[in-house]
């Protein structure tokens, strides 16, 4: 079994003890990480290390980041490693990928894209454009891949707390939601949808206007498997946990179990 999640943290500096105690209490073998706002030589390699997890990362100061956090005892693929998208040239720190045991894991930080019509939504949909490409490739080389991460793309109505009133801007534009089902098409699985839900489950909430403890949220932290790898899926869900600690990340952890 392995267990995997990934969590937008919205600054690895400010909530570095909040991961490691996420870690500490999930037992998770496999996290990815998004918005860790720091560069590569403010990463906290040795106190992951210390408490048993190797770490592959992708910073940047002030913006963006990621990386992908391994337990010891897990093989991992050092010459696999991959920073962001190849042949996609762009100076934001938005993908890393490497494999552990025979998974390929992909931790992506999508683009937000401001509005449908401004350039960062032209930039968004270009990275998307880009991811799917690539992606196509990554799964003729390994069959089994999962694409976890901040999508920044709710993909249906009922991952939205209202839709009426979103209907239309950025996260879950037409466009946006076409993307995301141009990655089912290459052959993943929604892990979270392949078991049954409780109603308004969402991964992300605003800090403004009491939007956690009113639910008014949106489900856009998602774990993708390849067709080789969801059947080995026994559970995926939303850990909400970590949104209700002090100064948190507005997103929550999704986990998922194989």
């Amino acid at each position: 079994m392995m267990k995997l999640a990934t969590w937008n943290v919205n600054s690895l500096k400010v909530r570095q003890q909040q991961v490691l105690d996420w870690l500490a209490q999930s037992q998770a073998d496999v996290l990815c990480l998004q918005e860790l706002k720091l560069p590569d030589e403010k990463f906290p390699r040795a106190e992951l290390q210390a408490q048993g997890y190797r770490s592959w990362f992708a910073g940047q100061k002030t913006y963006n980041g990621v990386a992908i956090l391994v337990r010891d005892g897990l093989p991992v693929d050092d010459l696999s490693v991959v920073r962001n998208i190849p042949a996609f040239d762009d100076p934001q720190q938005r993908l890393i990928a490497v494999t552990v045991q025979d998974v390929r894991i992909v931790s992506a930080y999508f683009p937000n894209g401001q509005a449908p019509g401004t350039d960062k939504f032209l930039y968004k949909l270009r990275w998307l454009d880009a991811l799917h490409d690539w992606l196509a490739a990554e799964l003729a080389r390994y069959p089994k891949l999962a694409l976890l991460g901040d999508y920044n793309i709710a993909p249906e109505d009922r991952d939205v707390h209202d839709p009426q009133a979103w209907e239309g801007q950025n996260l879950v534009s037409p466009e946006e939601r076409g993307q995301f089902a141009r990655l089912l098409k290459l052959g993943f699985v929604d892990a979270f949808r392949q078991f049954d839900q409780p109603e308004k489950t969402f991964s992300w909430w605003d800090y403004r206007m009491g939007a956690f403890r009113r639910n008014r949220g949106l489900r856009i932290d998602h774990i993708l498997l390849s067709a080789a790898l969801a059947p080995r899926c026994v559970s995926c869900g939303v850990d909400k946990t970590p949104r209700q600690w002090e100064q948190p990340s507005d997103h929550a952890p999704v986990v998922a179990q194989m």
